[in-house]
């Protein structure tokens, strides 16, 4: 029998407040073609504290990279992921092969100004998403009352069943008193009050591997950041498919059918 050729290693880094098993759906339709490994919870490793700009969270994963591989990776991230893939791609090219991030759009120009200033004074937190992150419920009796608690929010309701049970499984752990968010809304908090202000940088001097971005046309994240520094990062690499922000739950098959042609556009086979 002829020896099975070696798969690619893309190695995954999840959205904010989504653990990696979130994403099975969509990570099962690459694993034919790749040897996909994970990220399974950033920020949530005391020696890599959640820093402004995401700094202490590039490292976490650049040390992943160097502890895990002993060649460069393909990675794949989505939102935090993406931006976190891309920091990490520019900072240490000799880790990566490529990128392909999933709606992580570049906020650059004036929009980065007015969020560093609204770091500055404080307002992020009133106006930002960490004003609902906070806030977040954490703890049910059980995973089917958890379960229905998303079911019932608008966001969450678009998602294949199969996708918001994967959310359960992998984002709750047991406590006394039922099951709680794994992914805790401590650290998304922090980390949606200290989104990168400086990311400008990788369009002056992008990341020296091939890049590409798969986004949704409906996302408001990002409609937010506006489309010109990632276009003008990605180049034709840019692609958009029906969706809003949470494409990889709201629409796994059609999202993995675009990253693995983007992938392939890129040549990272």
């Amino acid at each position: 029998m002829a020896e099975q050729p070696h798969k690619s290693i893309v190695h995954f880094v999840h959205g904010n407040s989504f653990p990696a098993g979130t994403y099975n759906a969509f990570l099962n339709q690459l694993r034919p073609q790749y040897d996909v490994q994970v990220t399974e919870m950033l920020g949530h490793n005391p020696a890599y504290p959640v820093a402004d700009g995401w700094r202490n969270l590039a490292q976490e994963l650049i040390d992943t990279l160097i502890e895990r591989y002993q060649a460069p990776v393909i990675l794949v991230g989505h939102s935090l992921g993406g931006i976190v893939s891309l920091m990490v791609a520019r900072a240490r090219p000799d880790l990566v092969r490529g990128v392909v991030v999933i709606d992580s759009p570049i906020v650059a120009g004036w929009r980065a100004f007015l969020l560093r200033l609204s770091k500055w004074i404080g307002i992020d937190k009133k106006y930002g998403p960490a004003r609902f992150s906070e806030k977040r419920k954490y703890l049910w009796k059980d995973k089917q009352a958890a379960f229905q608690h998303f079911a019932s929010k608008e966001i969450f309701a678009i998602w294949p069943p199969e996708v918001l049970w994967d959310y359960i499984n992998a984002g709750t752990v047991d406590v006394p008193d039922g099951v709680t968010l794994r992914f805790t809304r401590e650290v998304e908090t922090a980390i949606y009050l200290s989104l990168p202000h400086g990311l400008g940088r990788l369009v002056r001097r992008p990341p020296a591997v091939p890049i590409g971005f798969v986004g949704g046309s409906e996302s408001i994240e990002c409609a937010q950041a506006g489309d010109f520094y990632t276009k003008k990062l990605m180049g034709r690499h840019y692609v958009l498919i029906p969706g809003g922000h949470l494409i990889p739950m709201e629409a796994p098959l059609q999202t993995a059918k675009a990253v693995l042609a983007m992938l392939a556009t890129l040549k990272l086979n």
